[in-house]
Parts: C-alpha cells; structure tokens; sequence
C-alpha cells in the first residue's frame, strides 16, 4: 500500500497536485491511503510499503513552518518519493538548504543516468520558486538553472522537483514498482 502525503494548505490545491496522483495510482490498480501531512501518524506510516510526499502551488509554503510533521522520515528506510514541495521537505530533513529559483512550465531535464525510467533530456513540467540542496543525496539530472532530482545516498528516498503527475507519469509507476 501507497501513502500519499498531501502537501498543500487549501483544500481546492488537492485537485492540481494530489488528485493527478491518485488517478495514475487507480489506473494501474494500485492500493494507496492519501491524507494531509498534519494527520500523519506512526501507525499510517508503517502500514504503508512506500510513500508519496506530493507537492503544492508557488505560494504555499506553510509546510516549511511545520517540518516537525515530518520527523517521522528521519526514523523509516521504505521508499519515498519526494515531488516539488516533497523534494524540498526530504532535502531539509536531511540537512539541506533552500535555494530560491522560479520555474514555470515545460523545461528540459538532463538526465546524467538513468532514474525511475527516464534518461537522457526529458521535457518535464516545472512549477516552484525553490530548490533544495543537500550533501545527503546525489544528484542525478538538472536543467538549466537547477538540479532537479535527487536520491539519497543511504536511504530509498528519490526527490524530483519537476511535476510528474502533470508530465512523465511514468515515473510514477516506476516508483511503484520498486
């Protein structure tokens, strides 16, 4: 069973970042619980095989505020997949830093290898002010003006700042299938 983690602060958010999740999770039959961050708790986390922090529009940042809510990761080694605001949270809980860059709409992503079925310079949508950097995951494709996704270098924890249930939903079902 999946947890998706929602992210996002107002409730109409869940439909742009969170309901496109859930509807790739359907449509390949997948089990998953999706609740907001601030309901999570150790038992919904361990009952889940894997988990999905989703992301949240370019001028909610609340979540920042509260990364207590997320001290939870620092304690589980099961496979996360950070997207945008999760790949921020995943970064921070790890010793990162926020480093501010705007990206809005389709950018090229290069690939340097291979990561949850893509490669090489993939078209991928992008919608955040922000990256994170840390020394704890590897970086595994830019674009032009940041890195882009990420995995930490102990743990099965992957981060993506791009969009992936806009765009190469098939990452989605890679993770999955981990």
């Amino acid at each position: 069973m999946i947890l998706i983690v929602q992210i996002p602060k107002e409730r109409l958010h869940y439909f742009e970042f969170v309901k496109p999740i859930e509807d790739v999770l359907k449509k390949n039959k997948t089990e998953f619980i999706s609740i907001h961050y601030k309901s999570v708790d150790k038992q919904v986390v361990s009952n889940a095989d894997k988990i999905i922090l989703s992301g949240t529009s370019l001028r909610d940042n609340f979540f920042l505020q509260e990364l207590d809510c997320f001290s939870w990761l620092k304690k589980i080694d099961k496979p996360v997949l950070g997207i945008c605001a999760g790949m921020h949270i995943l970064g921070l809980m790890f010793n990162g830093k926020l480093r501010k860059k705007t990206e809005i709409g389709l950018v090229d992503v290069f690939f340097e290898r291979e990561f949850l079925g893509l490669k090489n310079t993939v078209e991928c949508y992008e919608l955040h002010n922000f990256y994170v950097e840390s020394k704890e995951f590897e970086v595994f494709a830019k674009s032009e003006k940041c890195l882009q996704v990420v995995k930490h270098k102990q743990k099965p924890f992957y981060g993506v700042l791009f969009h992936p249930e806009v765009r190469n939903k098939k990452l989605l079902s890679s993770f999955t299938e981990i």
